[in-house]
């Protein structure tokens, strides 16, 4: 297949740009006069990045599961893919961007940490003071990385591979750095203003819930074989494998210990607490998802226990550290009947976030953080405390209105720079083969045999292709993936 060569030349020049910087920055020393560190905080946290880092390949096998087979391999690609450019722009910029000296409250200054310059094994006093820098930032790094891959299941089966590393790119320091900022930061205003934000609620979910929805809505619907992009209500197609979609909701729901329980930053009484109601929310969540389905006449499906599972971990995110086990029950049960209904308006609607990101992602972690201004320990609205649940009303319109507006625009921008959508023959041909020249197996001889346009025929020796069509398949196959049967390799002997 053709490739566009020159749409490469920009990010491979950045890329040596960048080797060329990381040789040449000087090397911080250690901060003299640091407070020690505490092994057993030390010990969990690795623990805790290295279960964070699972989600990203759990989500790929959770998203590729549900998509058509013909999009498997580049949906997939597209989460693995996020694991490399943002982990590059998180030392360039990203942590700087996000957790530097703060700018009033809104963004951190892009040189305080430019490069990762002072970020290495000494304590720092407000970020993490009983584990090393280094092990904050590489914790907070894997966040980063998951966020923008959250989105990819909104506009699956449709987007432009190279269009969308510039969007990852530009997500994750025009959006994700100033939230995670606003949120986290000592100083960020949000923080300042007593907006309980545990684990990423508004950071990760909202963020990416919402950007979603606005690539759904940019890049508009997905085409039907042979069709203009369809119009009216959503119509459901076939998952490509659904034990890929369980594999995936069981690496995320255990690694989702390290996202909430990690975030403690300590090996305490904290992170026994966010690790019990995560576990608790997912199990109410799931155990909901189905009554509810079956309730409104549907059967239970494998799908939909796992997606009520992940809209508990979603709901429960903000508020780990702050809630009791019972509420977490709660709060997963109800956020999986509200998601549901989300899903179900969806449906009717003339969106496609193809595999419901919105209504999961940003539903569910609307909900969860509204759930922690009302439960959360001694200053939630059952406590008799109106004033965390009012703020977080704000900061909920605020974070909704930057992450919708700012994601359209970063679209737009994308697309100024390389078209973000595939071509009409691409979609249809599946962004397996149109952009990666890669597919599961059945979608290539699909392919293949579509590409004969005559008749094929078989001869009676197994596996023998006429010679009308044994060359054109034998070229197809070796131009696409290098593969040449033992087969094609016997007809092309005897041809």
């Amino acid at each position: 297949m053709n490739i566009s060569k020159h749409r490469w030349y920009l990010p491979t020049a950045v890329l040596a740009l960048l080797c060329a910087a990381a040789v040449l920055v000087p090397v911080v020393p250690p901060v003299e006069g640091a407070a020690p560190m505490v092994p057993g905080d030390v010990a969990w946290m690795l623990v805790a990045t290295a279960l964070v880092l699972l989600m990203t390949p759990g989500l790929a096998f959770f998203y590729g599961g549900m998509v058509r087979t013909k999009n498997v391999i580049s949906t997939m690609l597209q989460s693995f893919v996020a694991m490399g450019v943002v982990s590059l722009i998180w030392i360039v910029c990203g942590f700087s961007l996000a957790f530097g000296e703060s700018y009033h409250g809104i963004i951190g200054s892009p040189f305080t940490f430019f490069m990762f310059r002072g970020v290495g094994e000494s304590t720092h006093p407000e970020l993490s003071a009983t584990i090393p820098l280094a092990l904050f930032a590489l914790f907070q790094m894997k966040f980063a990385i998951i966020t923008p891959a959250l989105t990819t299941g909104a506009f699956a089966e449709r987007i432009r591979f190279s269009a969308y590393l510039i969007f990852v790119a530009l997500f994750s320091v025009l959006i994700y750095a100033p939230l995670a900022h606003w949120t986290w930061h000592p100083h960020g205003f949000l923080r300042a203003w007593g907006v309980l934000d545990f684990a990423g609620g508004t950071v990760v979910h909202m963020s990416a819930g919402f950007a979603a929805l606005a690539g759904a809505m940019f890049l508009g619907r997905r085409r039907k074989e042979g069709s203009a992009p369809v119009e009216g209500i959503n119509e459901p197609h076939q998952p490509a494998n659904i034990p890929y979609v369980l594999l995936g909701t069981g690496m995320l729901w255990v690694g989702w210990f390290g996202f909430n329980a990690g975030s403690a930053l300590a090996a305490n009484g904290t992170a026994v607490g966010a690790l019990l109601v995560t576990h608790m929310a997912a199990a109410a969540a799931m155990v909901a998802w189905m009554l509810f389905d079956y309730v409104r006449g549907r059967k239970i499906s494998a799908v939909g226990a796992s997606v009520g599972a992940v809209v508990g971990l979603v709901a429960i995110t903000p508020a780990a550290g702050y809630v009791s086990v019972s509420a977490s029950i709660f709060i997963g049960a109800a956020a999986a009947v509200l998601s549901n209904l989300a899903v179900t308006l969806k449906n009717r609607s003339s969106i496609d976030d193809t595999l419901d990101v919105f209504p999961c992602h940003g539903v569910g972690a609307i909900f969860g953080m509204i759930a922690t201004a009302v439960f959360a320990k001694d200053v939630g609205l059952i406590h008799g405390s109106p004033r965390t649940f009012l703020v977080h009303l704000f900061a909920l319109l605020i974070v909704s209105v930057y992450c919708f507006v700012g994601a359209y625009l970063t679209y737009w921008l994308t697309n100024r720079i390389s078209p973000l959508r595939v071509s009409a023959e691409g979609e249809e041909l599946g962004l397996d083969l149109s952009e990666h020249d890669e597919a599961v197996g059945e979608t290539l001889v699909a392919y293949v045999e579509t590409q004969a346009i005559d008749e094929v025929s078989v001869s009676t020796a197994p596996g023998v292709i006429s010679r009308r069509r044994g060359v054109i398949r034998r070229e197809l196959l070796r131009d696409l993936v290098g593969f040449e049967s033992p087969e094609n390799k016997s007809a092309a002997n005897q041809h």
